[in-house]
């Protein structure tokens, strides 16, 4: 199944939730809306749905509009964040409650109710009613019971947030599984830009109703359309430059610059914690002021004249580059986004002035 949202607006009084969304979700794929709250991700998904009909534009299905569909008319199974499981239905009626309203034979849908519970990994747990089971097995449940009808889509609101960290991991990798092994059609509604990245084939980053970028995850993260996106998705460091011509001076190297260019030619730079090179040096200009270990790597507070920059390096490197440290800094060499300057920000002049940077 192939879901195209064409031109969706729909506006709740004064407030425009789309704005002529456009997005095209290909048959098989997993399709992560990601945004801050109220750009309009869940309405777009409740569109899909038939829980809501925009004022205008279209929702077409394998290039059949069902725009103004009813949503039990429409072959998508939900899952909602808050379970919506039945308290008075163990967990394998829960999963059957769509069948018997469907009036499908009792010995059938237990059969598919038992078939469904294995396939989340809960089959000792028909029995139980949902006061009985914990937040992410009752979530398994609410996926089984959207996927007894075999719908050609489904539609997941944020259906991991209301759990732990450990557990929200563990379940999106099933989801993802789950997904690959039925190859259905799926739209994921997320504001974590580290769930989006981890189980989608592409991500669509929304701001005010509008698509801002529509990519791979590789692609979002790396090649952000927009510094909306790029602050989004993921952490940027602002660190001031000057524009001449396509490329930037910051830090003391020349960058190119990927995307749209500001009128002024004093811009801020938007650079990843992971391309901030640092080197420790006695006569370095910059210091480190604070070091958070996390595992593999470690992510460094450097400051550098009136600016605080961050830096990931590998975990090792952590013990040689504690709070304190003289440290040099350098930037990968690669494309860089650049926006208008917000802040006054005063560096060493070396690293600000363009004059006999090579």
């Amino acid at each position: 199944m192939t879901v195209e949202l064409r031109g969706l607006r729909r506006t709740f009084g004064h407030t425009v939730a789309l704005d002529g969304l456009d997005l095209t979700v290909r048959q098989g794929e997993l399709m992560a809306l990601l945004g801050p709250s109220g750009c309009g991700k869940t309405t777009a998904l409740r569109c899909v749905a038939g829980f809501e009909f925009p004022d205008s534009g279209a929702v077409l299905v394998d290039g059949k509009d069902i725009t103004r569909v009813p949503a039990n008319r429409r072959d998508a199974g939900m899952v909602f964040q808050s379970y919506s499981l039945f308290p008075n239905l163990n967990a394998r009626d829960n999963v059957a409650f769509g069948l018997r309203v469907r009036k499908v034979a009792a010995a059938k849908r237990h059969a598919r109710a038992a078939e469904l519970l294995e396939l989340v990994g809960l089959p000792a747990h028909a029995e139980r009613y949902p006061h009985e089971l914990s937040g992410g097995q009752q979530q398994r449940v609410a996926l089984a019971r959207a996927l007894a009808l075999e719908p050609r889509v489904l539609l997941l609101d944020e259906p991991l947030s209301a759990l732990d960290a450990k557990v929200r991991v563990t379940l999106r990798e099933e989801i993802r599984r789950l997904q690959l092994d039925l190859g259905i059609t799926t739209i994921f509604v997320t504001h974590d830009q580290e769930e989006a990245l981890s189980v989608a084939d592409h991500v669509a980053v929304l701001r005010d109703g509008r698509l801002e970028q529509c990519g791979s995850p590789a692609e979002v993260y790396d090649r952000p359309a927009t510094p909306f996106v790029a602050e989004f998705v993921g952490t940027m460091n602002h660190v001031p430059g000057r524009l001449s011509g396509n490329e930037v001076t910051v830090l003391g190297q020349r960058l190119p610059v990927d995307g749209a260019l500001p009128a002024s030619s004093d811009v801020d730079v938007l650079i990843r914690p992971e391309t901030v090179l640092v080197t420790p040096d006695p006569e370095g200009k910059a210091t480190i002021v604070a070091s958070s270990f996390r595992g593999a790597s470690a992510r460094l507070r450097v400051r550098l004249g009136e600016l605080e920059v961050l830096s990931d390096v590998p975990g090792h490197d952590a013990v040689r580059l504690a709070p304190g440290t003289q440290v040099a800094l350098s930037l990968v060499q690669r494309p860089v986004l650049v926006s208008e300057r917000t802040a006054a920000t005063t560096l060493p002049a070396e690293m600000e002035d363009p004059a006999g940077v090579n």
